[in-house]
């Protein structure tokens, strides 16, 4: 880190792109010295290093002896912050990725807002073969930022990067969550203190640099600017308000922001490649469907075709070719023709269309997946624009700057700057942007020298509202405002209207949310909104464990009051103050894993939870009470005659009952009945593991439970509550506990009698039946090893097939779920493979699926369309498994299951799960 004596040398920006990473930099100590780019040395080709202004935001994972070490060697040590050895990266990178497929890793900055997988997992690059060593979208972006720390390093040795005055730039929707990760990859890096600042701003603000000297005149007549970005990944909206002082200079205010929308010159890459590889596919017999990683390197010719074909001098066609490789997907180079109209039609009238004002981005239930990225569903950015402006009222914007590397292309900025034009009835004033590829990074060191008082500065504070969600019964919607927005960044605001009582030593979890238009008057601190009424995104769960400073272990209840600032670094921040000693605070963190699984609604819980709570308190309580046998075997039927049906329990209910039956757990040891009981009830209530906020400390307080198993092991209706008490909170449990589970999995169905004789006593024991619906559930571990689950189901099948026995159907049922196309609770990176699950399908296609309908079910799972080519089987495959559906006259959701991305419904939910989620609690994905 910095130290606070250590002067910085050097004022530096830094780019971190989807497409390309770019740094600038400035003297510290001399603001008239001007900015200048950074030329970064990279291989060029093998053998070559040369320096260059953009580094392509690419690793190429190269194959064991594939490249020579000499040829790879750059003029410093190289130590890979991703924790591989020496991957390539930069432009030999993508030389390399167009070449062989499978091995390059691209758009790592539009994964980290990706939360439906788990962005500190190694899943790049996205669909690869086992052999393709993987990372992290965090660590990718890290081993970028690590790079330029080593060519800054080697050409300033006595300035090193990490003493330097840094700024690096985000897209200006990044939510806490994508924030907090581009932090972390910059300390991962070797870069621990730095500031973010929004692109959108950062490319004003060069703006703002290079006009300095006529700003007065340029901005005269404007009093409304619209900052448009659209780069690789994503595409942004910012407007910034112009007022003049008495002396006639622009005063300027960043007034609003637009949602994130992974949409960019990706989309536009992805859609040529899709036409061109239509093209090379006529005339090939059977047709020809890439593979995600010969897509990927189709799409990068689309894009070098897109930008000569949009060019303000294009020629009339050019033609793209993609290298052959190999008998099994082409077996020879291709080429197909594309032409300029082709291309204005597709690109312009595709993601810039004419539209009108009043028109909205369309929203459904999922838009395009592929590369496993979610882009928008609505592709017209013009169309998300309008959105953008009906959200933040006021004048349309009378000026226009536009940034991103889409703009390069000529007729992509008439069309926009016409669209604007159309709906304000005017001409708009386009502020020029001489070099779009590289005015982010330069206005990074503008913001810096802007925060030195030694440029023009860009006002508006904290650009979204910030609320805390109120778990107040009959309040699920409601959230009391704690940071309004325009808050000035390190001003700390402390909600004093609100007190919470707390317990020391017991974690605590707050649900907030963002929003960065509200409808009328904007809120103040203490307000309280309505979430259902307006566009409000739910943030990450902030979480800690407040201890005592003096001693760990007290647990007094204390009253707190929180307090937020949005920090100087550019992140939201919240403590926890103790009301009594302010002096006694606690950071609240963000919980960046598997935040977006569910949402849980919390809803009134019954008046009659407490004499329910008595009821378990009778039979599993601390103070021996004389209850029989039958009692505690209807236990249930008595909290359902107090509770009502237990179907209709919902999650608040639920967690209230685990907490109680979690701290009478020692009851359950009292007798097999009371350990039945208990199991069967703990893992009812706490199923599917998550869903509220504090499920993860419940898991954690609950596995410390595993190791000592059941007590009385003999009795095997005990054992196989047990097991069933995992299988339903299987989804909170972590990759290393659910692996512990897959132990004992494999144990119960391969030990043999010797094995059998010396099991240690805390090994329950488990039938077929157990251990397959367990192993069913294991949705976080590998890929590789839900494979072989699924040979051994496989196996199950053909053996019963071969003495003419019907499927069985929790065989067929296990089989489903393991080689389940999309996963309930763990990441789409680790389903099983494709070629894998089509080989299951055609032993599923041998079945009499008339007489044997959960084979339909199971095949219309394994076969259900993703949308990513990574995960989904083949086109004649599914076709197959399609007509066979129809024949047996399946469900049409079934059937629509397999031919385009859809949601399950509740019916298909439970049967998958194996019983009903908590009323209120829905699974996305």
């Amino acid at each position: 880190m910095r130290s606070a004596t250590v002067q910085p040398a050097w004022l530096v920006g830094i780019d971190l792109g989807t497409t390309n990473t770019v740094v600038a930099y400035a003297n510290a100590a001399d603001a008239q010295a001007g900015i200048q780019l950074f030329p970064i040395e990279q291989l060029l080709a093998l053998g070559e290093v040369g320096a260059r202004p953009l580094l392509p935001s690419l690793r190429y994972h190269r194959a064991a002896g594939e490249l020579a070490a000499g040829d790879l060697q750059l003029p410093w040590p190289q130590v890979e912050a991703a924790g591989e050895e020496q991957p390539v990266l930069g432009a030999l990178a993508r030389q390399l990725g167009a070449q062989v497929p499978g091995r390059l890793v691209s758009s790592a900055k539009s994964w980290l807002s990706h939360a439906n997988v788990d962005r500190q997992a190694p899943i790049l690059p996205w669909g690869a073969d086992a052999d393709v060593a993987k990372v992290s979208p965090v660590a990718a972006s890290a081993s970028y930022l690590a790079y330029v720390r080593a060519a800054w390093n080697h050409r300033f040795p006595d300035s090193p990067l990490e003493n330097q005055e840094l700024v690096l730039t985000i897209p200006a929707s990044f939510d806490e969550g994508a924030r907090a990760l581009t932090l972390e990859a910059a300390r991962m890096a070797g870069l621990p203190t730095l500031r973010l600042v929004e692109e959108p701003q950062a490319a004003f603000y060069d703006f703002l640099q290079r006009r300095r000297a006529t700003l007065r005149e340029d901005l005269a007549n404007t009093c409304r600017i619209l900052v448009c970005d659209v780069g690789g990944g994503t595409t942004d909206f910012s407007l910034i308000d112009v007022a003049i002082d008495e002396d006639g200079a622009p005063q300027l205010t960043r007034s609003s922001v637009g949602n994130h929308l992974i949409l960019g010159g990706d989309n536009m890459d992805l859609a040529l490649a899709h036409l061109v590889e239509t093209r090379m596919a006529a005339g090939v017999e059977g047709g020809m469907k890439l593979s995600a990683a010969r897509l990927s390197q189709l799409m990068e010719r689309c894009r070098a075709a897109k930008e000569l074909l949009l060019s303000s001098d294009a020629p009339d066609k050019a033609s793209v070719t993609l290298l052959g490789a190999g008998s099994r997907l082409i077996g020879a180079s291709r080429s197909a023709d594309i032409t300029r109209e082709e291309v204005a039609a597709m690109v312009v009238d595709g993601f810039f269309p004419k539209v009108e004002l009043r028109e909205t981005a369309k929203k459904g239930r999922a838009g395009i997946v592929e590369f496993g990225l979610p882009y928008a569903q609505d592709a017209a950015i013009t169309r998300h624009l309008a959105s953008f402006l009906q959200q933040h009222q006021g004048a349309l914007p009378d000026t226009l700057l536009l940034n991103g590397g889409v703009f390069r292309a000529d007729a992509l900025a008439r069309r926009l700057a016409e669209t604007l034009a159309h709906w304000r009835g005017a001409p708009l004033t386009i502020l020029h942007n001489d070099n779009p590829d590289v005015a982010v990074a330069r206005g990074a060191v503008a913001y810096a020298l802007a925060r030195r008082g030694q440029a023009p500065r860009i006002g508006g504070g904290s650009p979204r509202s910030y609320f805390l969600v109120l778990g107040e019964a009959g309040k699920e919607h409601r959230a009391v405002c704690i940071l309004p927005r325009g808050s000035a960044s390190g001003e700390e605001i402390r909600l004093t209207q609100r007190l919470f009582a707390l317990r020391l030593g017991r974690p605590v979890r707050f649900h907030l949310a963002s929003s960065i238009a509200e409808t009328g008057t904007p809120p103040k601190l203490g307000d309280i909104v309505d979430l259902d009424a307006g566009e409000y995104l739910r943030l990450p769960p902030l979480a800690s464990v407040l201890h005592a400073k003096q001693d760990a272990s007290d647990k007094r209840d204390i009253t707190v009051q929180l307090a937020t600032v949005m920090t100087e670094v550019g992140t939201l921040e919240v403590h926890c103050v103790a009301e009594a000693d302010a002096g006694q605070r606690w950071l609240l963190e963000f919980q960046l894993r598997g935040e977006e699984e569910t949402h849980a609604e919390t809803s009134t819980v019954s008046p009659r939870v407490k004499e329910a709570i008595e009821k378990i308190e009778r039979i599993f309580g601390g103070k021996a009470q004389k209850v029989d046998t039958k009692e505690v075997r209807q236990l249930r039927h008595h909290l359902e005659r107090g509770l009502g049906g237990r179907e209709n329990w919902e999650t608040p209910l639920l967690r209230q009952l685990f907490d109680a039956l979690l701290h009478r757990a020692r009851g359950r040891r009292r007798s097999a009945e009371h350990e039945r009981v208990w199991l069967n009830l703990a893992g009812y209530c706490l199923r599917p593991g998550y869903g509220d906020a504090l499920d993860p400390w419940r898991i954690e307080q609950l596995w410390a439970l595993f190791d000592t198993g059941v007590q009385h092991h003999k009795d095997n209706q005990v054992c196989a509550e047990w097991w069933t008490l995992w299988r339903r909170v299987a989804g909170g449990l972590s990759t290393q506990q659910q692996l512990r589970l897959l132990d004992d999995f494999a144990f119960n169905l391969q030990a043999d009698a010797a094995q059998r004789g010396s099991r240690p006593v805390t090994l329950v024991n488990g039938s077929d039946d157990d251990m397959l619906r367990l192993g069913a559930s294991l949705e976080r571990i590998p890929g590789a090893y839900k494979a072989e689950v699924g040979a051994w189901l496989i196996k199950r099948l053909q053996k019963a097939d071969k003495k003419g026995e019907a499927a069985d159907t929790n065989t067929l049922w296990a089989l489903a779920r393991v080689g389940a196309r999309q996963p309930f609770h763990g990441s789409a990176h680790e389903v099983v493979d494709s070629a894998t699950v089509s080989g299951w399908l055609q032993v599923l296609l041998a079945l009499d699926w008339k007489k044997t309908e959960p084979a339909a079910f199971a095949a219309a799972h394994l076969a259900r369309m993703t949308g990513d080519r990574s995960r989904d089987i083949g086109d004649e495959l599914r076709a197959a498994i399609l007509t066979r559906l129809k024949g047996v006259g399946a469900p049409p959701l079934w059937q629509a299951m397999v031919s385009e991305v859809t949601q399950l419904d509740e019916a298909i939910t439970k049967r998958m799960l194996g019983e009903a989620l908590p009323p209120g609690l829905k699974l996305i994905g």
